[in-house]
């Protein structure tokens, strides 16, 4: 048997990995500025995830959630505490689409309605309704094409408004920052407008905090910055440095019931041990703090180099646009020294580190990036 072939792969076999380093199967050391799409979060193999993880092996890995779990309640208290949201309520999945999912459905029982509005260059996710609010045909299946989704510009307060108008909107769906897109900030004055249309017309805002979440940017959720509370916020990537986790967590103005939503594996047991690992490093070792100074430090620098367009991005979630001559940037800085990016349609770098990446590493990276322009 073949495997599916749907992923453009690297010649490259990673078989080991500590902090922000990783190492192939002939020893070549690589610099990990993309953390596979931003979901290592703490490091590679941490000692305190491997050991939370290990622990609970030992113990037990899974059972299903028509029993109590302990750990799903620690997490739920220890995420309300670091990210503020002490009021909110959790739910837990295993992806940020199936996060996305269930917000998106989560929000059409609260109020009864169908319309959803999303905004262009939008992605979130691969399933169902997550699709259908991702703004690429291509991915879009003929049985996911609906009509309830309006696109919008992005940043367009007039148009969203008009939308809002013309139709029973159900929900918002917005990325704090979006990623596939193209690290495009979203103005903290458009944030505030869609809690106060959402307010206005009873619909619900769902803040799509799957890559841009976490702590990534400085702020515990990128939607934070502009001083509003989401009616719901999904999450997974960095949630569970590299353990499938996801999650929504929902304002308490949203009652549940039971039935309302459901998973197999969301919340089991090793699941809830890599997720505490996570919020525990983060607490314990300040990483929002460092993601914000050694981020604000790399966009400072990046912002010096004459062939760089534009730099976009919060904390450690950045976007290096670059002229339409410079396309082998990324695949230079992967073979040439050793650097793992990712990128954008057209032409943009994106970094996604771990929230702990050093200064000195951040260095290293803009001395390959130097390097790479002037040769290039």
């Amino acid at each position: 048997m073949n495997l599916f072939d749907v992923y453009p792969i690297n010649p490259i076999n990673i078989v080991r990995g500590i902090g922000s380093l990783v190492y192939d199967d002939k020893g070549t050391e690589y610099l990990d500025l993309y953390g596979g799409h931003a979901v290592i979060s703490i490091g590679h193999t941490h000692p305190h995830y491997v050991k939370r993880l290990e622990d609970q092996l030992h113990q037990i890995g899974f059972y299903s959630n028509s029993i109590e779990i302990p750990l799903q309640k620690q997490l739920a208290e220890k995420l309300g505490q670091v990210s503020g949201k002490e009021d909110y309520q959790l739910f837990l999945c295993n992806s940020g689409a199936e996060a996305n999912e269930n917000a998106l459905k989560l929000a059409s029982f609260y109020n009864g309605k169908k319309k959803v509005i999303a905004f262009k260059n939008a992605f979130h996710g691969r399933t169902s309704l997550a699709v259908a609010v991702t703004d690429n045909p291509k991915i879009v299946a003929p049985v996911n094409e609906t009509d309830n989704v309006i696109f919008l510009p992005w940043a367009d307060e007039a148009a969203l408004e008009q939308a809002f108008t013309a139709n029973e909107i159900s929900s918002v769906i917005i990325e704090g920052i979006q990623g596939v897109g193209g690290i495009q900030v979203a103005p903290i004055q458009f944030l505030q407008k869609i809690r106060t249309l959402c307010d206005k017309y009873n619909a619900v805002f769902i803040a799509d905090s799957v890559q841009c979440g976490y702590g990534r940017t400085g702020k515990f959720f990128s939607h934070d910055f502009a001083g509003i509370n989401a009616d719901i916020y999904s999450m997974a990537k960095g949630m569970g440095n590299g353990f499938p986790v996801g999650g929504i967590i929902i304002s308490p103005k949203i009652k549940p019931w039971y039935g309302e939503l459901g998973t197999t594996f969301g919340g089991n047991h090793l699941a809830c041990a890599a997720a505490l690992a996570v919020l525990e490093t983060i607490e314990q070792d300040n990483l929002m703090q460092n993601a914000a100074e050694v981020g604000g430090y790399l966009i400072e620098e990046l912002k010096k180099f004459d062939k760089v367009k534009e730099v976009r991005g919060r904390g450690l979630m950045i976007g290096i646009d670059l002229p339409a001559e410079l396309p082998n940037v990324k695949k230079d800085l992967l073979f040439k020294y050793q650097i793992f990016t990712g990128e954008a349609k057209p032409n943009v770098v994106r970094l996604l580190p771990a929230l702990n990446l050093t200064k000195a590493y951040a260095d290293r990276f803009l001395e390959a990036f130097d390097t790479t322009l002037k040769n290039s």
